[in-house]
């Protein structure tokens, strides 16, 4: 057997590699994404103050800190059993709109959009953010900058740093928004949502004006069956802060909604030999390893499984993108994974209305922003992350140390989808040992969509961007190694 493997994988947060096994035939057998990363961060957290869980998980990863300072906040309200005051609460979600925003930006132009805006076959020294600059022109670029800019600066301004927040205290935040910041953060918003409007016409006029393009979104390359999971509000539209976790299957009717205490009733994780990190699956539906469908628990979480969880959108712009990207594909749910890329744009311009509306709030400068904590216990905080849903769950001690800690990330939620994305794209693409540098790209893409992150999946404590494609034939003989 023949295989192949990507090593490093390309625009990623962590480790990871990507064996593909050919066949005598030179067809895909079988693929696999291994992640190498040990996970340990749970471990040393034991032991620790319960009031440092918010910063010391928020250095789990440099690009998604603020959903895990969040995350930790909501869990020690909980724990502390203790309600915030109402501006506090739109404070905290100001903020992660903020962190949406910028993350979001971030993942279309650098590390996604490139394959469709440059072209999935165009050299690798052109798929990156210096070639979207010189295909879009340089003032885009620049906008592109401005605007992540503009997020960090909400989130440093409501969070006290850009990049790893200190704002989020059990029962509130630290301190009340001025009128002075609020006026500058509204201006900011309003722009980002300008800002988004421009990224869906771009996406419209490069992709979606491709009829390429749009067979390769619909093609059984990047499709996938399964169900979807995502925080919703009482409406069932999509929230990125606050709400029930609702589940709906691959027919997308609702299949479970629970609050986030009772998560651990209906979602299990699976081991396997090959991997650090485990494989999430619906208690309910039971683990059939990596095949889709009905009959197997898999779920994906992430831009597309909010959108397909939900039942639209709480802004205007934003449901009206979310109704257009239904009829375009053919109506819910949408099961191509790079759909997350249209999804994670509408995502954009939700957040960056949210956070418009929740500035012009005549609550979100009141000054009461903190409740005093109560004694201590068990508590578990839900946050949608820019990668998919993320769950934080501490047992405290009676003297408010830590004595146990499970942490769900996004990634982890999604990393069964990715390994299935993987497979079925190479199997699709790769025939008859015909294999290049614009196809292994195009298996990438399935991965990439998903805008992962191992290291928070894995937690691991040393960052590199490592990820490998490594080719074997049907004697298990490696026959190429392909680095970035």
């Amino acid at each position: 057997m023949k295989e192949i493997t990507i090593n490093p994988i390309t625009r990623l947060e962590g480790h990871g590699k990507i064996h593909v096994f050919l066949n005598e035939e030179g067809n895909v057998e079988n693929a696999y994404l291994q992640i190498p990363e040990l996970r340990g961060f749970e471990r040393f957290c034991i032991g620790r103050k319960a009031e440092d869980m918010p910063q010391l998980t928020s250095r789990i990863c440099g690009v998604c800190p603020v959903a895990h300072h969040m995350a930790g906040t909501k869990t020690l309200d909980v724990a502390f059993n203790v309600e915030p005051p109402s501006a506090a609460k739109k404070l905290r979600e100001l903020m992660y709109c903020g962190y949406i925003i910028y993350d979001h930006i971030l993942h279309f132009y650098y590390l996604g959009g490139p394959d469709f805006i440059v072209g999935p076959d165009a050299p690798p020294d052109k798929r990156n953010i210096l070639g979207v600059i010189e295909k879009a022109g340089l003032e885009i670029g620049k906008e592109v900058i401005k605007h992540r800019a503009y997020g960090q600066k909400i989130t440093e301004i409501i969070g006290g740093k850009a990049t790893h927040p200190v704002c989020g205290l059990p029962g509130g935040i630290s301190k009340p928004l001025s009128e002075e910041d609020r006026q500058e953060i509204e201006k900011m918003a309003t722009s980002c949502v300008e800002f988004a409007k421009f990224s869906l016409k771009l996406f419209h006029d490069i992709v979606l004006a491709n009829e390429k393009y749009v067979e390769m979104i619909k093609s059984s390359a990047y499709t996938l069956k399964t169900y979807y999971m995502g925080l919703v509000d009482e409406n069932n539209k999509v929230n990125f802060y606050d709400g029930n976790v609702r589940v709906v299957d691959p027919n997308g009717n609702e299949f479970l909604k629970f609050a986030p205490q009772d998560y651990l009733n209906h979602v299990a994780e699976h081991v396997e030999e090959w991997t650090y990190v485990k494989m999430p699956y619906l208690k309910k539906v039971g683990w059939k390893g990596l095949v889709d469908g009905a009959d197997n628990g898999v779920y994906r979480v992430g831009p597309l499984g909010r959108l397909n969880a939900a039942d639209g959108m709480a802004t205007p712009l934003a449901q009206k993108e979310y109704e257009l990207m239904y009829s375009t594909l053919g109506g819910k749910p949408v099961h191509s994974t790079l759909a997350f890329h249209w999804a994670r744009l509408i995502e954009v311009l939700y957040a960056a209305e949210r956070a418009v509306e929740l500035c012009r709030d005549p609550e979100i400068t009141n000054t009461n922003v903190r409740n005093p904590p109560n004694k201590p216990g068990e508590g578990v905080g839900i946050v949608e992350a820019a990668r998919g849903t993320l769950i934080h769950h501490y047992v405290l001690d009676e003297d408010a140390l830590i004595k146990d800690v499970n942490l769900i990330v996004a990634t982890t939620n999604n990393y069964p989808a990715i390994c299935m994305s993987i497979r079925d794209a190479a199997k699709e693409l790769i025939h008859r040992n015909n294999v290049n540098e614009g196809l292994l790209n195009r298996v990438e893409m399935a991965f990439r969509a998903y805008d992962p992150c191992f290291a928070c999946a894995s937690h691991f404590a040393i960052g590199q961007m490592p990820l490998t494609i490594e080719i074997y034939n049907h004697e298990k003989k490696l026959l190429k190694t392909i680095h970035r």
